[in-house]
């Protein structure tokens, strides 16, 4: 069974500028891994790293090389929901032969991190930004933080919502769900707001509206 806590971050308007910075840095990095994906029809996370690691660490020198190997997973990730999900148009099993899309990541897309950029003791949360460390007092219940201990964390995702932004921590109790299952077991019924695909006839859409996947 799977655990979403959702934790709001109280952020000065300094804060806040920082944490765009680095939202707005972290689809750049995606946008520019989305065209080694459609080219050569590869969104395994390892590959990946092993096609783009060094090319976007030397395009993208403020980013932290484990922000990189984050976004090569979000990038990953993203491409086994579209291209892989069962009900999602651009399915490759489906449509061997069809061209895959460009995958487009709006500057509002979550940030992925880990346990090398962001860390949680005793209440005090330290995460990467791209000018250094910012660190926040959390407030959490007992029994939230026993997850912590006793559950797998599987991810922690930077988002920004109306109310500001927030970190999501993803927990699991099963250990067997493969990838595509775990995805499509937590994901909306659409494909989410901040992507953006470009077909093979080059049209853009915004699939959340109209196609759905779940």
């Amino acid at each position: 069974m799977n655990f979403c806590l959702r934790v709001p971050l109280n952020t000065s308007t300094e804060q806040t500028a920082r944490l765009s910075d680095l939202q707005t840095a972290f689809a750049e990095v995606c946008n520019a891994l989305a065209p080694v994906v459609q080219q050569t029809r590869c969104w395994n996370r390892v590959t990946l790293h092993h096609l783009a690691y060094r090319a976007l660490r030397e395009r993208f020198p403020k980013i932290g090389s484990q922000m990189v190997c984050n976004a090569i997973y979000s990038v990953s990730r993203t491409c086994r929901l579209v291209l892989q999900h069962p009900n999602s148009p651009w399915n490759v099993t489906k449509h061997p032969a069809q061209a895959l899309p460009l995958l487009k990541f709006m500057a509002n897309s979550p940030v992925y991190f880990d346990r090398h950029t962001l860390s949680l003791k005793d209440g005090q949360l330290s995460m990467y930004t791209l000018d250094g460390r910012m660190r926040f007092q959390l407030d959490l219940k007992p029994e939230d933080l026993v997850r912590f201990h006793q559950e797998k964390l599987r991810e922690i995702v930077l988002s920004n919502t109306a109310q500001g932004y927030q970190l999501v921590f993803w927990f699991s109790a099963q250990d067997d769900l493969t990838e595509v299952q775990s995805i499509a077991a937590e994901s909306a019924a659409e494909l989410p707001e901040y992507l953006i695909v470009l077909s093979e006839n080059n049209s853009l859409q915004a699939p959340q509206e109209e196609l759905k996947i779940a």
